[in-house]
């Protein structure tokens, strides 16, 4: 089945008709789940709640703590590339309403770039199910929480039969296809026309990450969603799209956004980390990394 949520595809396959009824009914609970919690556009969501009491010391839900452990396993895995206190960094190019409205404004203004804080921007406390972020701090865990909807609906099916959620370029792989092996087409952009590369996987995740998708003008200039929080601003590295493969979709996330951060290094940090990716340059070049196949499934 095709889905739509915060303005992206999605696709659910089973391998069974059987199990279809079930994987639906996880999607909808994992979704409307994440929707409540993580959706930073909605008022009355919880993150949004936690974000206005920076400073104190907020009971949080048993979804939000799954995301904000989430967010901090990116974080960790990635050198502190995949920072979920870069909302400021976001607000300042601009991008204070969801994707479509932004893209109505045309040019937006451009503030001064906010640097993300790291390792001092919140505090889990998991035994007391709290969070106190610091002072000014705000969260967007938009990214990492997508990938983590996936790996949860994939999970839950799982022992059902083989299963492949996909959301926004986010992929979760559990268990066998109906021939086998699952075959993930592969786009650099959010959209597939059938006539991409592919590559066969069974278990674990596959996330794209691309500074042309999701892309408006601010102060004249072109920029991206891809924040570099040791900067405030926007990806300029030499990759225009990271395909990662790993053992979870959040992992595959992590490692896909911080490729296009890590520029050259991108290919040595998913290969020390034991995981596969795919990398375009801006002319459209490829390279490969980590055992990813060369010799990629055509449709």
């Amino acid at each position: 089945m095709n889905f739509q949520i915060w303005g992206l595809s999605g696709t659910l396959v089973t391998e069974h008709e059987r199990q279809l009824n079930f994987a639906e009914e996880r999607l909808r609970h994992w979704l409307n789940e994440f929707d409540g919690t993580c959706n930073r556009f909605r008022d009355d969501s919880e993150i949004s709640r936690v974000n206005a009491r920076a400073g104190e010391t907020v009971a949080i839900s048993a979804t939000l703590e799954l995301a904000l452990d989430a967010a901090l396993l990116a974080r960790e895995a990635t050198d502190g590339l995949c920072d979920p206190s870069v909302l400021p960094a976001l607000l300042a190019l601009g991008y204070d309403v969801d994707y479509d409205e932004l893209k109505r404004r045309g040019d937006t203004l451009l503030a001064t770039p906010v640097e993300g804080m790291g390792a001092n921007a919140f505090t889990l406390d998991r035994s007391n199910h709290t969070v106190t972020l610091a002072p000014r701090c705000q969260l967007d865990l938009g990214a990492s929480a997508k990938a983590l909807a996936a790996d949860l609906i994939a999970d839950d099916v799982a022992p059902t039969g083989g299963v492949v959620v996909e959301i926004g370029g986010d992929v979760a792989v559990r268990g066998r296809g109906p021939d086998g092996l699952w075959a993930i087409g592969l786009s650099d952009s959010l959209e597939l026309n059938g006539k991409e590369p592919r590559v066969a996987i069974n278990d674990g995740g596959i996330a794209t990450s691309s500074t042309t998708t999701r892309t408006w003008r601010a102060g004249g200039q072109l920029v991206n969603h891809i924040i570099d929080p040791r900067t405030g601003s926007f990806a300029v590295g030499p990759y225009s799209t990271a395909t990662v493969s790993a053992s979870s979709c959040v992992l595959a996330n992590a490692f896909a956004t911080a490729s296009l951060l890590w520029g050259e290094d991108a290919g040595y940090h998913v290969a020390q980390a034991g995981w596969s990716a795919r990398f375009v340059r801006h002319d459209g070049g490829l390279e490969y990394v980590g055992g990813w196949p060369v010799d990629e499934v055509l449709a």
